[in-house]
């Protein structure tokens, strides 16, 4: 045999009359999933701030003269 034959009969083989986009279809159904979970994760942050308001509040009495003192880190 020659390369040239060779090269011909990979290439018959190699051939694929498929459809792409359904052999595809279940990575869009993966990528969907990750970012839809992705999607709760980010918002389940969501107002984390005014849930523990409570403790932020006591910890600003409790070290009200700090605070005042200190400024923003100046």
């Amino acid at each position: 045999m020659t390369i040239a034959s060779l090269v011909l009969l990979a290439a018959e083989e190699s051939e694929h009359h498929g459809n792409v986009a359904l052999e595809t279809f279940p990575y869009f159904i993966l990528a969907i999933v990750v970012f839809a979970l992705l999607a709760f994760v980010t918002s389940s942050y969501r107002n984390v701030a005014n849930r523990h308001a409570h403790k932020a509040e006591a910890y600003a009495k409790s070290h009200a003269a700090e605070l005042q003192r200190s400024g923003h880190g100046h």
